[in-house]
């Protein structure tokens, strides 16, 4: 580490809490990794990092206290335009450093905890609330724009995380899609929801502004793919064209295999018995999934009948506010002199605004039942539907490459043998020796990349299981919205009541004396 000292009473108390957040509790230093995450978020360019980085790094796997503190002050002065170096520090040396900004440091706290308790690249480490504290995405429609020939609906998406707010089509949605299953084939990316050719209607945009935002959720609380620059662009680019720039800037991105420092150890992450492990695990969430599909059924049953009840109250206030604005003129001829049906006629027109009130509870009911209920089941089959898919990628792809570059391989040898009883000339059977030296190669990388596809098909089914932590909070979201429906109704029942008891006649004595 280089030998600028920091005066503990120059340091600003924004230094102090990032130590208190990140620092590894037993030795009390900052984990590489974590630093080099903190760097990111100051969203300075490559070359300014490797320079800060240059500055700080002691060689020793972490930094302590003072090299977190040097790191910090250089990336605030880098952010004010200045070059790194020790020198520049030296001139802060008689006033407070500056603070530098680094925006929602909670993803940078997460990884410090993962650490803590203990790395191991084939865990995940991540409970479902770390998951959650990773980002917060939102997902709303714009008001339409009118064109004179076409009419484009756009989508305000907001990161909590980046702190960002833009506005996308659904093409930019598509080409995100596209880029993130090129890069991530050994993935969990959820499905897109379909694109209508023609005119839209509120309810089908409604449902496809959720899926959007359930697989910006999904993509954003990734622990890899959330990670990766594409998904960055998404969030944070301000320009026109997103959907080609996009394209632009990462269509010649290699895939994840050629780029993670895992893959070439993949074989030592693998456990020993994978095959088997991954044929139980993906027929354990195959019944799981098909156990939640049933379970969303049910939730939107429930808010259809929520919704039918709403209607049948509003009706039923309708219908009341009609009988209490019957015109006909009551005559004496019809009612031998009673006033009953011109005393129930106004207990109708007040009976009628409270079964609007009923009504009214039971959409709101509705929404909940969506929103709290329906939502995040959908969210969770939108994980799990990702995981059969991806299951279903691994064995089209990598491994039937790998079984033809076997059979490519015994093809080779088969010549070779048969060349060498005939006597084949020289130049042939070494030419024959080149392909099969060419194609072991071969075998050799997708051998890898089937371990690798493994390795991460190990993490994201243990990603599946963190999120089956939803289901927990589904069931807790069904019992309270239930609880607070049925009071809601209850209460508005009995404000009922009164009223149409005062519309019933009043009981009077017989004149047989019998009451």
């Amino acid at each position: 580490m280089a030998s600028t000292d920091l005066s503990f009473g120059s340091i600003p108390a924004f230094y102090r809490d990032v130590y208190e957040r990140i620092c590894s509790s037993s030795s009390g230093n900052v984990e590489r990794e974590v630093f080099k995450l903190l760097l990111v978020r100051s969203q300075l360019s490559s070359s300014v990092l490797s320079q800060i980085w240059e500055l700080v790094d002691s060689k020793t796997g972490y930094l302590t206290r003072s090299g977190l503190y040097k790191g910090l002050a250089l990336v605030a002065l880098a952010q004010q335009g200045k070059q790194p170096s020790d020198k520049l520090l030296e001139n802060t040396e008689s006033q407070e450093l500056p603070v530098p900004k680094l925006g929602d440091l909670s993803e940078v706290t997460i990884l410090a905890q993962r650490l803590q308790r203990g790395y191991n690249p084939s865990k995940l480490n991540f409970t479902y609330s770390d998951i959650c504290n990773l980002d917060t995405i939102e997902v709303n429609l714009v008001p339409e724009k009118k064109g004179i020939f076409l009419k484009h609906v756009e989508y305000q998406v907001t990161s909590k995380r980046f702190n960002s707010m833009v506005y996308r089509r659904y093409n930019d949605f598509v080409s995100l899609h596209e880029l993130l299953l090129a890069r991530f084939p050994y993935r969990l990316i959820p499905k897109l929801p379909p694109k209508k050719i023609v005119g839209a209607d509120s309810q089908f945009l409604e449902e496809r502004r959720r899926s959007l935002l359930r697989f910006l959720t999904l993509i954003a609380r990734h622990p890899v793919v959330g990670q990766d620059p594409i998904v960055q662009f998404f969030f944070t680019y301000t320009g026109e064209e997103t959907q080609h720039k996009i394209r632009e800037a990462f269509r010649r991105m290699p895939d994840e295999f050629a780029t993670s420092e895992l893959s070439s150890c993949a074989k030592e992450l693998v456990p020993p018995e994978t095959l088997t492990k991954f044929g139980n695990a993906r027929d354990q969430i195959r019944v799981i999934l098909l156990g939640i599909s049933r379970l969303k059924n049910i939730a939107d049953c429930l808010a259809i009948r929520s919704h039918s009840y709403a209607i049948d109250m509003a009706e039923l206030g309708s219908q009341l506010n009609s009988l209490a604005n019957e015109s006909h003129v009551t005559s004496s001829w019809a009612t031998g002199g009673s006033t009953i049906w011109q005393d129930m006629k106004k207990g109708f027109h007040i009976i009628s605004k409270e079964f609007g009130l009923l009504s009214t509870r039971a959409l709101q009911q509705t929404v909940r039942e969506e929103t709290t209920v329906c939502e995040q089941l959908n969210l969770l089959l939108d994980l799990l539907i990702a995981h059969r898919t991806l299951c279903e990628r691994h064995e089209r792809g990598v491994s039937v490459d790998h079984q033809r570059a076997l059979s490519t391989m015994l093809v080779l040898k088969k010549r070779q043998m048969q060349g060498v009883i005939r006597g084949t000339d020289a130049d042939t059977v070494e030419h024959l020796e080149n392909r099969m030296v060419a194609q072991e190669s071969v075998i050799a990388n997708v051998e890898l990349r089937n371990q690798f596809s493994l390795h991460c098909l190990h993490m994201e089914t243990q990603l599946v299981h963190a999120h089956l932590e939803i289901l927990a909070t589904v069931l807790q979201n069904l019992v309270n919205v239930q609880i607070r429906g049925h009071s809601e109704l209850a209460e508005v029942w009995k404000s009922i009541e009164p009223t149409i008891m005062k519309c019933l006649p009043e009981k009077t004595s017989s004149s047989n004396g019998v009451s």
